[in-house]
Formats: C-alpha cells, sequence, structure tokens
C-alpha cells in the first residue's frame, strides 16, 4: 500500500488528524488495532479552547452550538461561566466568551470517535480496523510501516508513507520504535475506575469524598449505574499482571471510606495511575506523535482529551500544507514548538493538584487558602484558562511580532463586503484567513496576490457585536490563532515564514481546498482563487 500518511492509531485524536489530512486532499490511511469502536467508558470531558478549535472546523455539527443571537442584535453576548474544581476543590469556574459554544462540552469519547470517523471516511481516508503495526523503518524519502492483520483471513500490510504520525496512545509502539526520547515522573498513587449499581444509595451519595485514605468520586450515569473513581494516596502504585476485579474493587472503596459499601457486578473495570511522560520531541524526521503518544499525565480535571485534540488541530494544518507543497520549510517543526509547552502545563497542573490531593494535615492550610483564593475572579479567572487551555499562546513565527500574535481570535460578527459573516463561519473552508479592514486594505490584498491559492481573504468594513478587530490586517491561522498581526514585520515577512517564498506559492498546482466536518466536496485551484477575494 501506499499513502500521503499512515496514521497509527484509530482513537479521536487519530481519526480526527485522518479526517483532517483528507479534508486537505491528503491521501491518509489509519490503521488501528481494535475491530470496532469501543463502547467502554473512557473520557467525557471536552474542555473550552479544543471546543472552539473544532468548531472552526466543522468538526462538532449539532454538538457545540455556537450562541449568536444577541451578537446578531448588535449587542455583546455575556459570557458564560461552569462550575469546576481544582485538586478536588470547588469554587473554580471555567468560563467562554458568549458568542463561542458552552465551555464544557460533555461527549463520551466513542460518539467523538464514531464522528471523526464518519468524517474522515467521507472526505476520503481509509480506515484499516483489526492491524496491529509491529514494524517501522525510515528512510530517506519514506516511511515503511508493517501491521499484523488481527484477523486469520486477512493479509498482513505493509504500507509507504510520506510521514507517520503516531496516535496510538500510551502504550503505542510508534514512540519506540522510532527512537523517541521522553522525561517521565514515576507513579505515587493507584487509581481506580468503574461503572456499578449501588443497592443502598445512601451509603454513597453523588459527589466528591475526601477521606484520611483518599478520594471517592462518585458521578451517576443514564440507567442508574455510578461512575466510581477511587484514589488511593496510601501507597504508590504496584503495577499488576492481573486485570482488577470486582472484589478489590470493594476492598479499595472499603479502605478509603472506612466502612464496606455494598456494590453491583461492575459492568466495567480498570486501574490506572499518576506515572506522566513528555516526549522530548514531538517529530523525528518524517514520524510525528500526537495526544498520549506524546504525553501522560493523570487525568484530573479532564484535560487529557483535549490536549491531544488540540495536537491533531494543530498539526493536521501544518502537516498537509507540507506535503501539498505550500508551506515553509520549517513550518511542521512548529507543531512542537507549539504543543509541547501545552502539555508540560498540563502536567504540571494535574502533578500540583495531586499533592494537594493527599491526606496529609499540614496540607490543610494551603488547601483552605486556595479556597480562599478562588473567590477572588481575576485568580479564578486564570486557573480557569489554564485548566480549559484559553490562556494557550503559541509560537509567532516573524522576527517582530506585535502583542496578538499567537493569540487566540474569538468569534464575533464582521461586516464583509458581501453581508455579516461571524469568524467562524470564515474560517470553515479550513484556508487561512487575511482579514483586512482601514485605509491599507487594497495595498494589504496586492502584498498577498502571490498567495492567493492559499489565503482566504476578507475585507472586512465593521465589526457587528462592537468588538472591533485587534489590527487592521490579521493572518488567522485555519485553528483559530492569529499567526500575524499589522504593526510589526511586514505582511510579506508573515506569509514567507508560513507558506514559504511567493513563487512557490504561486507554482504550485496542486493545492486543494481543505474541507471542514460538514462538506465533503473540495474546490479545485481555480475555484480557491475565485473565493480568496470576498
Amino acid at each position: 500500500m501506499q499513502a500521503d500518511v499512515v496514521v497509527v492509531g484509530g482513537g479521536p485524536v487519530g481519526l480526527l488528524v485522518a479526517a483532517e489530512l483528507a479534508g486537505y486532499g491528503v491521501d491518509a490511511v489509519v490503521l488501528e488495532t481494535e475491530s470496532a469502536v469501543s463502547n467502554r467508558p473512557k473520557a467525557t470531558t471536552v474542555h473550552a479552547r479544543a471546543v472552539q478549535c473544532l468548531v472552526r472546523r466543522g468538526r462538532l455539527s449539532g454538538l457545540a452550538p455556537l450562541r449568536l443571537e444577541q451578537g446578531r442584535q448588535g449587542r455583546q453576548c455575556p459570557e458564560v461561566t461552569r462550575p469546576f474544581r481544582f485538586a478536588g476543590i470547588p469554587g473554580l469556574t471555567i468560563s467562554a466568551p458568549g458568542t463561542e459554544p458552552e465551555p464544557l462540552l460533555k461527549c463520551p469519547q466513542r460518539d467523538l470517535e464514531r464522528e471523526f470517523e464518519t468524517q474522515a471516511l467521507a472526505a476520503g481516508a481509509r480506515v484499516m480496523r483489526g492491524y496491529r503495526v509491529e514494524g517501522l523503518s525510515v528512510e530517506a524519502d519514506r516511511v515503511l510501516v508493517t501491521a499484523r492483520a488481527q484477523d486469520e483471513h486477512a493479509t498482513d500490510v505493509t504500507c509507504a508513507a510520506s510521514y507517520v504520525v503516531g496516535a496510538d496512545g500510551a502504550r503505542g509502539v510508534v514512540r519506540e520504535l522510532a527512537g523517541f526520547e521522553s522525561e517521565a515522573w514515576p507513579a505515587t498513587v493507584s487509581s481506580m475506575m468503574a461503572q456499578v449499581a449501588l443497592p443502598e444509595h445512601d451509603r454513597l451519595r453523588p459527589g466528591w469524598h475526601s477521606t484520611p485514605r483518599g478520594w471517592i468520586v462518585a458521578t451517576p450515569v443514564a440507567g442508574g449505574d455510578v461512575s466510581l473513581r477511587t484514589l488511593n494516596s496510601g501507597h504508590p502504585y504496584v503495577e499488576r499482571a492481573s486485570a482488577p476485579t470486582a472484589q478489590e474493587l470493594c476492598r479499595e472503596v472499603a479502605w478509603i471510606l472506612g466502612e464496606e459499601v455494598p456494590l453491583g457486578a461492575p459492568r466495567w473495570l480498570s486501574r490506572f495511575n499518576d506515572f506522566a511522560r513528555l516526549a522530548r520531541d514531538y517529530r523525528r524526521g518524517r514520524v510525528l506523535l500526537v495526544g498520549d503518544a506524546a504525553h501522560i499525565h493523570f487525568p484530573i480535571g479532564g484535560q487529557g482529551l483535549s490536549t491531544g485534540l488540540l495536537d491533531a488541530l494543530d498539526l493536521s494544518w501544518k502537516l498537509a500544507f507540507t506535503i501539498r507543497g505550500t508551506a515553509a520549510p520549517d513550518l511542521l517543526d512548529g507543531y512542537g514548538a507549539d504543543r509541547r509547552p501545552a502539555a508540560r502545563r498540563v502536567i504540571d497542573n494535574t502533578r500540583a493538584q495531586l499533592l494537594l490531593m493527599r491526606p496529609d494535615p499540614d496540607l490543610d492550610p494551603l488547601r483552605a487558602k486556595l479556597a480562599e483564593r478562588l473567590a477572588d475572579n481575576r485568580i479564578n479567572a486564570r486557573l480557569g484558562a489554564a485548566i480549559s487551555a484559553q490562556d494557550t499562546v503559541v509560537a509567532p513565527r516573524t522576527e517582530r511580532p506585535t502583542e496578538w500574535e499567537g493569540r487566540f481570535l474569538t468569534n464575533r460578527l464582521l461586516e464583509t463586503r458581501r453581508g455579516p459573516a461571524d469568524l467562524v463561519s470564515l474560517l470553515s473552508h479550513g484556508r487561512p484567513l487575511l482579514l483586512l479592514s482601514g485605509p491599507r486594505a487594497e495595498t494589504y490584498e496586492r502584498q498577498a496576490a502571490p498567495w492567493a491559492t492559499i489565503l482566504r481573504v476578507v475585507r472586512i468594513t465593521t465589526a457587528l457585536d462592537a468588538r472591533e478587530l485587534p489590527a487592521e490586517a490579521l493572518l488567522v491561522r485555519p485553528d483559530g490563532y492569529i499567526g500575524w498581526a499589522a504593526g510589526g514585520s511586514g505582511l510579506i515577512e508573515a506569509l514567507t515564514a508560513y507558506f514559504g517564498p511567493p513563487t512557490g506559492a504561486v507554482a504550485s498546482s496542486k493545492t486543494r481546498a481543505p474541507r471542514s466536518g460538514d462538506s465533503s466536496t473540495a474546490a479545485s485551484t481555480e475555484e480557491i482563487a475565485r473565493l480568496g477575494r470576498t
């Protein structure tokens, strides 16, 4: 087999990469060991920044609607806030601008996987289930991936590709086969997760339960069962070869609570710990890592899935532009520069939360002080932005960046020459967006003309929701981050830093218009040029 990219791993992160790449016209193949999407409950939380970026790519149709009603009437949409916890301490809030979706999307991981797989297949990706990758050989101009068929009636495959993306999780093989090095932090606690029935509901009420031995979190789920998560702070985690049992769960819950609680037979049961790992590099030549293959941490705060999805969105457009020949030579290196610092911050804050959750009376004053500080709106907002990744700033690519480069541009209503449009809809094609306003708009448009097959250029006359753009000219990346703003380096320098010299942009005739999650067709180069000016 041959492909532009082989994605190893068919979880939500790998399938999102495949959907994005295929939408850009890249031939992508997914190799996944499991024969079908697992129905076992896994992650259920998608945080605000991941939701916002996914909406801009049309990947959450119907799951995360925008709130623009007041904005369409010319009024500022009020911020939306939802309650959350930090280290089990209540009082934290997660907020998002009123023109964006809900700041917390509760969606089972299996539903995201099915949606992303449907979108990947519709865009032309090949998803091959029942294949376990066992070999990887990097050559000068390609990578060979060998996979063994799990069905005895199927045939083993070898796939040659320009790039390989390891999205195969914490225990995946791509990281080791490609020789990635990592930082690691050893496990210090043990945890279990299960879905059970509670014959005596009054013995364990829903919520967070802290004891001198650890924590129990009980969350009601559909059907009358309860999702249980345990945190045993009494001893370091010890790896066990055998699978966890119902009897072990009962003993664990009883030990933490200090009393026995009748539990029904678990519908599912697993164990985990706080071992953390961070790849030192996200790219080794033609091999790249995303999601849990690049970083793992304790799942407090539900940040793992969101971090992986943001990896996928950052990588995909850069890899697609590189393969299609419309990227600067080092654009793909910017993936690790953007995403590794973000993962390090997640690891640091999850480790800090675990330290605060230790049942040590000496920590009580610190916990009390944190609870007190959460009442300060500024501190609360900063911590909430960190948990939801809304404080993420990506690395600038110009020599004289303005303060806006690398920041996220929130959704807003704008008046264009073709009528009102919001930022999300303008980004839905997946092309970088050049927003122009003011007296120099025509000059900027002439400067951007050599990159017309790459950019979508939009003239703005006014902001309809009273929020003006931060500069008269903005280059917005496909994921919603500002790649350049007028006032520092010039536009030509910025476009060259992202997409290479203008001669390369003009010469490329194989650039296809990227497709969002809501579209299954791609525009030709001629159509892109026609649509490039709004």
